[in-house]
């Protein structure tokens, strides 16, 4: 991928092209064959579900930037907007192509073992008689098609939707048809007969069956497409203030529904005529730059689902083996954890071990009579979320219950505005952050009075309160009693209340105001030790040029610098004079890798944080964050010793080189998978 490798200037590389290079990472998972044959297939679903939110949020941000300030540069490579934008669509073929490859590859070991996925041109002429069959019952009926004439204007493509798009004649006169089919359109439908399975996705159907949608006219060229739109948007809290009297929820309500008629940034279709394709371009305003040819399906998320065409043993044998998230076993039989947790710190390690334990804990708390409030940040949560359920049961008994609702989640705003409804309805106290910062902070602060005093129990992780990826990316929590801690959580959640961001914290190191300058400070220690220095992190992605920088500044130092960064890395390890002491691994497996390690100092003398935030300009200075200290002796040593299984990783691990490239590390010694190794050590603990 050549363009990728054309974003890098000596240590730094742009962030987009980081980011597809991850993606292209993502992608390379559905091919390797140690992954069973369906766990591959929703990998390439994955991809194609990442490269459309990419699409829809940074290339519409660059868009959006490149017609406010075409001139500014980002920091590191000092590329333009549009130049990032030229980079982008130019890679984009490419990680087509792979994915079309990716995409033949799965569909024939599918086929081999029992399931065939029929395109319309490959029925033959029995499959054709069945297919109409199906198409007469289960998808013209939800069909819904429009010709385009005075009367009949263009109407507004729906984003990320496909659409049938044909050039039609009659009577000599040349008209455009569109169709489009209900959402409660099955997207796979089975066809009769046969020894194997045989199932055609809808829009084959809508494809192959166009000339009974427009019965009366000849169909002179047709097509399937799908329009991606802009989904950046900017919501102020000074917006909110002028426009909808001080109520943030109702903005965020009205930019989420104005996504669906934002500009169009992207076409994709199959083979597409030019006479298609400049009507597409004059009424959508779109420039053939952004067009692009899918030879495979426009989506895959079908293929999440693909084991309900299989038995139950061939599906066993076609997926990851079956596990149950554990419980730690000397948790297992606790009924007052709040008693336990004041003996010792709890660590849990998701999707190792399970999140129940923290739901007994916020299910204690809101029985427990001791317990007068609990205050919790919420960013993304399951539908029909039992942290919800807690928290309502915990109102119902009285308790104080405050949330911190952000409602600019990414895609998750309307579920969030839900939950506030909820919550909000139930007599809870909620409120949606503080000024123009997003919280991403995973605390709950639980406050407890007794005889002797008020206590703290404080929950401070490295993910979502969701327990759906909970069962699906790796994060860290500890639960403490610790108090200084327990006093930070109550003040962090008193300083969102009153818009006091420039708080001094006890322990905690809290963005915007301190978990940078925190870090950096960490850094800076180790910098005075020179070769004695060892700076360890475990991120999502590293972005922030200060923190680069103090990066390179160490390694110029003889620090040891040890990075893993499953996704964007704008820093270039291996640069002669600059990042020699550096090195950089990624991880892409059976989980989405997502916890936040930083540790400073050499063995023994570790100084060690989890935290919500990456090294990130906007995780750092335009969020609330917190990182915490891991107090706790055993949980430093387990905490140390995941981030060193994660680093020891040679099977799923992939390692940056100086070029911006990355590559399967080459390893004589016995394989080591670390997230297949975290299961095994989950069940002894």
């Amino acid at each position: 991928m050549s363009v990728l490798s054309k974003c890098v200037k000596g240590p730094y590389e742009n962030r987009e092209i980081s980011w597809l290079s991850f993606n292209k990472r993502v992608l390379d998972q559905a091919m390797d064959l140690t992954n069973p044959l369906l766990e591959r297939c929703k990998f390439l679903s994955i991809f194609i579900s990442n490269l459309d939110e990419f699409i829809q949020v940074r290339l519409g941000t660059l868009i959006n930037q490149n017609q406010k300030d075409p001139a500014l540069k980002e920091n590191k490579t000092q590329m333009t907007a549009r130049e990032q934008i030229d980079s982008i669509l130019s890679a984009l073929p490419s990680l087509y192509k792979s994915s079309y490859e990716t995409w033949k590859f799965l569909k024939n070991e599918l086929y081999d073992k029992g399931l065939n996925i029929l395109r319309g041109k490959d029925l033959s002429q029995r499959q054709l008689e069945n297919a109409l069959e199906c198409f007469e019952k289960e998808i013209f009926p939800r069909t819904t098609p429009m010709v385009l004439d005075s009367k009949h204007p263009l109407y507004r493509f729906e984003n990320m939707k496909v659409y049938l798009i044909v050039q039609l004649e009659r009577k000599g006169h040349e008209m455009i048809g569109v169709a489009s089919l209900h959402n409660s359109t099955p997207r796979v439908l089975k066809l009769s007969g046969g020894k194997k399975t045989h199932v055609m996705l809808s829009e084959e159907f809508l494809f192959t069956f166009a000339d009974r949608i427009f019965p009366g006219f000849t169909i002179k060229d047709k097509a399937l497409i799908r329009v991606t739109r802009n989904a950046d948007f900017d919501a102020s809290q000074e917006d909110a203030d002028d426009e909808f009297g001080f109520d943030f929820s109702r903005l965020i309500q009205t930019k989420v529904e104005g996504r669906t008629g934002s500009d169009v940034i992207r076409i994709e279709s199959t083979v597409l005529s030019e006479e298609l394709k400049s009507f597409l371009t004059k009424h959508l305003n779109l420039k053939k730059a952004h067009f692009f040819q899918i030879q495979g399906c426009f989506d895959y998320k079908f293929m999440f689902r693909l084991g309900d065409y299989f038995d139950y043993e061939t599906v066993s044998a076609l997926r990851y083996s079956a596990y149950k998230p554990a419980t730690p076993k000397y948790l297992a039989h606790v009924t007052d954890i709040i008693s336990e947790v004041r003996k010792k710190d709890i660590m849990l390690a998701y999707p190792y071990q399970s999140m129940d334990v923290l739901l007994q804990l916020l299910e204690s708390a809101a029985a427990d009579s001791r317990v007068t409030s609990i205050k919790i940040t919420i960013y993304r949560l399951a539908s029909r979320s039992k942290i919800i359920e807690a928290l309502l049961k915990a109102a119902e008994n009285g308790k104080e219950v405050v949330a911190v609702m952000e409602l600019c989640a990414r895609f998750d705003e309307e579920n969030n505005l839900y939950n506030a409804d909820l919550l909000r309805d139930a007599g809870c106290t909620v409120f949606y952050g503080i000024g123009d910062y997003k919280v991403h902070s995973k605390i709950i602060s639980i406050t407890l009075e007794e005889e002797d005093g008020i206590s703290y129990i404080t929950h401070l992780g490295t993910g979502n309160y969701n327990e759906s990826t909970a069962k699906q990316y790796t994060d860290l929590n500890i639960i403490t009693a610790d108090r200084e801690i327990g006093e930070d959580g109550a003040a962090f959640f008193r300083n969102l209340a009153v818009l006091n961001v420039d708080y001094q914290y006890k322990r905690l190191l809290v963005a915007p105001h301190t978990l940078k300058s925190g870090l950096l400070a960490e850094i800076d220690r180790e910098i005075a030790k020179g070769s004695d220095g060892v700076i360890r992190a475990k991120i999502n992605s590293l972005t922030d040029r200060d923190c680069i920088e103090k990066l390179i500044e160490a390694s110029q130092a003889g620090c040891m610098v040890s990075l893993v960064v499953r996704g964007i890395c704008c820093l270039v390890p291996g640069v002669e004079g600059f990042t020699d002491k550096i090195t950089v691994i990624s991880i892409v497996g059976r989980f989405l890798e997502h916890s936040r390690i930083y540790s400073f100092g050499k063995e023994g003398e570790e100084r060690v944080y989890i935290a919500s935030a990456d090294m990130m300009t906007r995780n750092l200075e335009k969020r609330v964050e917190i990182a915490t200290p891991v107090t706790d002796e055993d949980v430093r040593k387990r905490v140390l010793h995941i981030l060193s299984l994660i680093e020891s990783d040679n099977v799923k691990a992939r390692r940056l080189d100086s070029k911006g490239m990355y590559h399967k590390i080459q390893s004589l010694s016995s394989p080591i998978n670390s997230q297949e190794e975290c299961l095994k050590e989950a069940l002894t603990l």
